[in-house]
């Protein structure tokens, strides 16, 4: 099967008389459930249900973690964010009267970490950062030649004009966010169609403060059930226009005669936000922030011509890490990391088992305490800090996460906390220590805006 598996990938990069090109989305706070060809009933994705139709879904796709930057870190270098030691999103929020006291994590990518930008930089590709950066200093500091839009914020002032962004001149009145960093991309693509390239789409949407054009929040607004769980207006045209610059890529693709020769790969940096209402993750557990399923499960859609066959679907969990290590691997270049090569996935054969590790030493509002866990095979272990407790579900029957087996099922509950034990030590995991500032009732009481 290997050899058969060998040829093929042979046979594919021949056809390619000019290297692949790559184009990454990656989605701000998109839901597991927020698209049409994953569930949702409410949000309208033609171009990326078209995009699953044409290449391979991913039922089982996972962020590297429950908030954005340690994501982010992790899609760049193809490393566990544990490793990494950037672990919350930057700054983080502050609890100081918390009962654990929070390690002195990174604040940001370490310059010496090899990026997918700099290892493709080897096969002569020009590479391109649109959108949110949050791993503080630019995308030109680790291998990008081009970078517009970053604030140096994870999130933007708004998404019409003005903008408010050092690096995002005010469009014309009617203007959209993330259509203008499509626009500017597809500029970028146009002018660089004949050199290999890669792409990195990483726009504000989803992420608050919500807002988009009053027409499309209006055509929302009169189609939504409010005892639907998936039913804001303004969210959905969020996802409109998330859908919409899919749309206006694989156009420009198309006019350029660069479709069939250009990866696109499309995820999201950690679940949806379930706070006041925002999206619901249909059929999962809380979601954004927390230590659940909804935390870190997301969409992933992969086409990639000549090796994904139209329509197929996946239930492998794949990872952050696996798509820069992809990358790399194709364009025949190093990249140090956990992520492994799922190609073989993309063609319908199978990878290695493995587990999928989580590290959050932090507190957020979305609902976790510090934690880790281990996804292996069906099993999630879930192990919290603050009490030392693990909680254990089978996703196979319970994907959910309702009911925790964790008592009835002892010697699978020991195995996994000795694996994800063992992980944490190997990857030299910060962990949180006891808190000599602890206040119980200052610790309840509302806090302000986390420092920067």
């Amino acid at each position: 099967m290997k050899r058969i598996l060998f040829l093929l990938l042979t046979l594919t990069a021949l056809a390619h008389a000019a290297p692949l090109n790559f184009v990454v989305f990656l989605i701000d706070d998109l839901g597991a459930t927020d698209l049409s060809c994953y569930g949702s009933q409410f949000y309208e994705t033609p171009n990326l249900d078209r995009l699953a139709k044409d290449g391979m879904k991913f039922t089982q796709a996972y962020s590297a973690c429950t908030v954005c930057s340690p994501t982010r870190a992790a899609m760049m270098t193809g490393k566990y964010p544990a490793r990494l030691h950037v672990t919350d999103w930057i700054a983080g929020h502050v609890r100081p009267f918390a009962k654990l006291k929070i390690p002195d994590w990174r604040k940001n990518l370490d310059p010496a970490e090899t990026t997918i930008a700099e290892a493709l930089h080897e096969r002569g590709y020009v590479s391109a950062h649109f959108g949110k950066w949050h791993l503080e200093r630019t995308a030109k500091d680790h291998g990008f030649d081009v970078t517009v839009g970053d604030n140096h914020g994870g999130s933007p002032k708004g998404y019409l004009p003005p903008y408010n962004n050092p690096n995002l001149p005010d469009g014309p009145p009617g203007e959209e966010l993330t259509a203008r960093l499509m626009s500017e991309a597809t500029q970028f693509i146009e002018a660089n169609k004949a050199k290999p390239f890669f792409v990195y789409f990483a726009p504000y949407a989803v992420h608050t403060p919500l807002g988009g054009k009053p027409d499309v929040i209006a055509k929302y607004k009169a189609k939504a059930d409010p005892s639907a769980p998936q039913n804001n207006p303004t969210y959905a045209a969020m996802v409109q226009a998330v859908d919409d610059s899919v749309g206006a890529l694989r156009a420009k693709l198309d006019a350029l005669g660069l479709s069939e020769n250009t990866v696109i790969i499309f995820t999201s940096d950690n679940g949806g936000l379930v706070l006041n209402q925002v999206t619901c993750n249909l059929g999962l557990r809380v979601g954004k922030g927390s230590a659940y399923e909804g935390g870190v499960r997301v969409v992933g859609l992969c086409k990639w011509p000549g090796l994904t066959k139209a329509g197929s679907t996946s239930a492998t969990p794949v990872i952050t890490m696996d798509w820069p290590t992809t990358i790399a691997a194709a364009a025949g270049v190093k990249l140090p990391g956990e992520g492994v090569d799922v190609r073989p996935l993309l063609h319908g054969e199978a990878i290695a088992d493995r587990p999928l590790y989580w590290h959050y030493p932090h507190y957020h509002p979305g609902g976790a305490a510090p934690y880790s866990a281990v996804r292996d095979g069906s099993w999630r272990l879930v192990h919290f800090y603050e009490d030392d407790h693990v909680e254990l579900y089978d996703l196979a029957h319970d994907p959910e996460e309702k009911g925790d087996v964790a008592s009835s099922q002892p010697e699978r509950t020991k195995s996994l906390r000795a694996k994800l034990d063992a992980w944490r030590k190997e990857v030299r995991a910060q962990v949180p220590a006891p808190n000599p500032d602890y206040d119980p009732i200052k610790n309840a009481q509302p806090r302000g805006k986390a420092k920067k």
